[in-house]
């Protein structure tokens, strides 16, 4: 069935692509919102700042349903995302509220595991890299407390979430 509601949706592009897919879309007059983040990049002869993607290989789209084809068309496209075998769709708010987020300013990190208290994780960046140790607590999104195994005794570590990856 062909609906003219327009919807937000997730669509996965080829590799480092985001940013070409993103002007092309626009070129063709779709409504496409692609979140960035600004980060510190260093190369050997000079840091600088730059926009990188905040979700690596995805563009959000704003069409109906009749605009699918049109799309997949769009060179760096590769696929739209599906969740229980029908094309996922962002709600309005959620969409709203990332746009927020990102005009904050707040300094944000995407953390791509779940990892709960009591669980073993591997510290792989910071002071602490290549040390096992227990989540012990959430505190905030940025900070939590870490019981360090290494050691022979329990030693509160408050660290980012980005510095842990949970144990296989």
């Amino acid at each position: 069935m062909i609906d003219n509601l327009y919807r937000w949706y997730p669509v996965y592009t080829n590799s480092r692509a985001e940013k070409k897919a993103y002007q092309e879309l626009q070129r063709k007059g779709i409504e496409a919102y692609l979140p960035l983040k600004k980060e510190w990049r260093q190369w050997s002869d000079r840091k600088k700042l730059v926009e990188e993607p905040l979700f690596k290989s995805y563009v959000f789209v704003r069409i109906s349903n009749k605009e699918h084809a049109e799309v997949l068309m769009t060179q760096g496209i590769s696929r739209f995302l599906y969740f229980s075998n029908k094309i996922a769709v962002m709600p309005d708010k959620q969409m709203e509220d990332l746009k927020l987020l990102l005009t904050s300013g707040e300094d944000l990190q995407l953390i791509e595991h779940e990892v709960m208290p009591g669980e073993r994780v591997l510290v792989n960046a910071g002071p602490f890299k290549g040390m096992i140790a227990e989540l012990v607590a959430i505190e905030n999104k940025k900070s939590l407390v870490l019981k360090l195994e290494n050691l022979g005794y329990a030693l509160e570590v408050k660290t980012s979430m980005a510095y842990i990856e949970p144990l296989k």
